[in-house]
């Protein structure tokens, strides 16, 4: 995979998994904890840790292959722990 595919993928995958963060946190987990309509979690959760997973796989390949440098790969990966983090990912990369 040429290394401007795999960037776009990354900001790409980052950005819908970070709308599927901002779904976890601020629809499903109010609406089972405040409402107690937990039948939201389960398929929220099971669509933003397969994201996640995505995400995370993207910027190993963003590392090693691209090159990202170690800083860089890490301030990313704390983004990706921060409600609304990964929509700041193109200023990083």
């Amino acid at each position: 995979m040429e290394n401007t595919t795999i960037t776009k993928w990354f900001l790409i995958v980052g950005k819908i998994e970070g709308y599927s963060y901002l779904l976890l946190v601020f629809i499903a987990m109010p609406l089972k904890y405040l409402f107690h309509i937990p039948q939201y979690i389960r398929p929220m959760g099971s669509i933003h840790g397969a994201l996640f997973v995505a995400f995370m796989i993207l910027l190993a390949l963003m590392f090693f292959k691209v090159k990202l440098s170690f800083k860089k790969a890490c301030l990313v990966f704390l983004l990706s722990l921060v409600p609304f983090g990964t929509f700041f990912l193109k200023r990083v990369v």
